[in-house]
């Protein structure tokens, strides 16, 4: 008979009124099936896919109740330090995972890391750099990854290039605005308030600017996460043959898709989804090098969770949130 762990968990879909559906309490421990490893997780971020699982969007109503959480760190039965690669690929696929059409991430069908335990496939566990602290090392399995193969895989982006980050104080943002600072790039960003700004400033960008503000010049690329809000804006401030990397669109989708401007300026659009455990090992060792840290924004015990996911509905964020032990 299996032991009740602590975990934080999604009871049902509730589409109007996702925290409704929040349930700290208890549930079964997971058993690791031959291939997959069990972790003990010392510290998982809170992600906006988490207040969609909450309303039930990308589950399965059977799939119900499933443990929130995508991405964390924790440790092995043998002691080793681990970070979580949370795309769970079909074993028969020999491509790259994120084109798989068969992927998962946790919390859409296997449970996910707001618990005592979780169970990965043993390859979904990288060695944790001894430089991070679970709490940071939590933060790079699903917006760190997210940034990082849309600046280094999708954009086609120099050292010395423009970029622009719309939105200043998300988790992929603010990894954007770091990682694009390491590399080498001029980074711009705007953001809704001047402490938004001021973040995005601190953690390295070179400009900021208000939401929908006239740029001084043109960029290179926009990297995208908002959607309706900021696209228009996002297409008039690339120069020609610029590109657009979009991975979000947490405002909803564009209202006009600017085929006008697209075709005459030969602009450029391209999806990014999460990424591979192969640019996970090498975020990790990029962070590493440069002695790069996450910002975490706030740092809560799984318990407070209710508080987080408050946080991160009403768009009061600084950077990650993150729960630990």
């Amino acid at each position: 008979m299996l032991l009740d762990m602590f975990a934080v968990y999604a009871a049902e879909p509730n589409r109007e009124d996702p925290l409704a559906s929040l349930t700290i309490g208890e549930r079964p421990e997971p058993e690791a099936p031959e291939g997959w490893v069990r972790v003990a997780v010392k510290a998982a971020s809170l992600n906006m896919h988490d207040l969609w699982t909450l309303r039930g969007v990308g589950i399965k109503p059977e799939q119900f109740p499933m443990i929130l959480g995508c991405d964390g760190a924790g440790v092995l039965e043998d002691g080793t330090e681990v970070v979580l690669h949370s795309v769970i690929g079909d074993p028969e696929w020999s491509g790259e995972e994120t084109l798989d059409p068969k992927r998962t991430l946790l919390t859409e069908k296997h449970q996910g890391t707001f618990a005592d335990y979780v169970i990965v496939p043993k390859r979904n566990a990288l060695p944790k750099p001894k430089g991070l602290t679970f709490a940071e090392a939590a933060c790079m399995g699903t917006a760190w990854l997210t940034a990082y193969r849309m600046l280094f895989v999708k954009s086609g982006l120099r050292p010395g290039q423009t970029m622009l980050v719309q939105g200043a104080s998300g988790g992929v943002s603010t990894a954007l605005i770091q990682l694009g600072r390491a590399a080498g790039y001029r980074v711009w960003v705007t953001g809704r308030s001047e402490e938004k700004r001021a973040l995005a400033e601190n953690l390295g960008a070179h400009a900021t600017f208000e939401s929908g503000a006239r740029l001084p010049e043109r960029v290179d690329a926009v990297f995208e996460t908002v959607g309706k809000a900021t696209w228009s804006h996002s297409m008039k401030a690339l120069k020609p043959g610029g590109i657009v990397v979009i991975s979000g669109a947490t405002s909803g989708d564009a209202t006009a898709a600017e085929l006008q401007r697209l075709f005459f300026l030969q602009l450029r659009v391209v999806g990014s989804t999460m990424g591979t455990r192969d640019e996970l090992a090498d975020l990790l060792a990029f962070c590493e090098l440069n002695g790069l840290r996450p910002q975490i924004g706030t740092e809560l015990k799984f318990e407070e969770a209710e508080q987080g996911f408050r946080a991160m509905l009403e768009g009061e964020t600084a950077g990650k949130i993150v729960f630990t032990r």
